[in-house]
């Protein structure tokens, strides 16, 4: 999404239809990680929701998948703050997965 920008990343992720092929792989989390990323996109540039995925929007994980970051912080502080502060910090269209997410513009 960073090298390509929003709207061509829309275009890319749904002519190849990326996020059924991966479910359909059994790969759960990038599935629904990329509905989440079209989702907020879609949000924030006001286009409307493809509805080719609404039967995936019913999933959730059923506990909380946070970035690799954020554990290694709680890790090396010994505490769930920095989990809590996450978790108040993240995208609603990631949460509605049960994904913690705050900022997917600076993913590398």
């Amino acid at each position: 999404m960073k090298e390509l920008g929003d709207i061509d990343f829309l275009i890319e992720v749904l002519s190849k239809d990326s996020i059924r092929w991966y479910f359909e792989r059994k790969d759960y989390a990038k599935s629904l990680y990329l509905l989440a990323m079209l989702d907020d996109i879609s949000r924030l540039n006001n286009i409307p929701l493809c509805t080719d995925y609404d039967d995936l929007r019913q999933y959730r994980f059923a506990e909380p998948i946070y970035p690799n970051g954020i554990l290694c912080l709680c890790f090396a502080f010994k505490s769930d703050e920095p989990k809590k502060k996450a978790l108040q910090e993240a995208i609603p269209e990631f949460l509605r997965f049960n994904i913690v997410e705050s900022d997917v513009r600076n993913v590398v």
